[in-house]
């Protein structure tokens, strides 16, 4: 089960978007931002149906 999600990056603040997989369960990742390549930290918190995503600086 795919989602897709816009968030802003917690760095330069451009507009990105996320394919998250909430068939995964709970889950806590590192991605860089496209645009200023800097590494963001996602957390997502599922229950299958419903989710909230969190995306912070890594230095956070």
């Amino acid at each position: 089960m795919l989602e897709r999600e816009d968030f802003h990056c917690p760095y330069c603040g451009e507009r990105i978007s996320a394919l998250l997989d909430l068939s995964a369960g709970d889950q806590q990742y590192i991605e860089d931002c496209s645009v200023c390549c800097r590494p963001m930290v996602f957390q997502l918190h599922t229950d299958g149906d419903s989710w909230d995503l969190q995306v912070q600086r890594e230095d956070d």
